[in-house]
């Protein structure tokens, strides 16, 4: 079974090989808000039409609120 489920448009194997650019940890898939979180980083990445937006200047700050 993939670790992601429902993926917002994007192949389960590559959301599984992904690693967050700025941390070089793991993510984490939110299905709800279609984002990939990194808590070492304590970023999310957002996916939009089906593609992971691994960009540190595009990602959420998960202790400022939204960027």
């Amino acid at each position: 079974m993939p670790k992601f489920e429902a993926t917002c448009g994007v192949d389960p194997k590559l959301l599984e090989r992904l690693i967050c650019p700025v941390s070089r940890g793991s993510l984490e898939f939110d299905r709800d808000r279609c984002e990939l979180i990194s808590k070492s980083a304590r970023l999310a990445f957002p996916i939009r039409d089906g593609l992971p937006i691994m960009l540190e200047s595009e990602a959420r700050d998960l202790d400022a609120g939204t960027k």
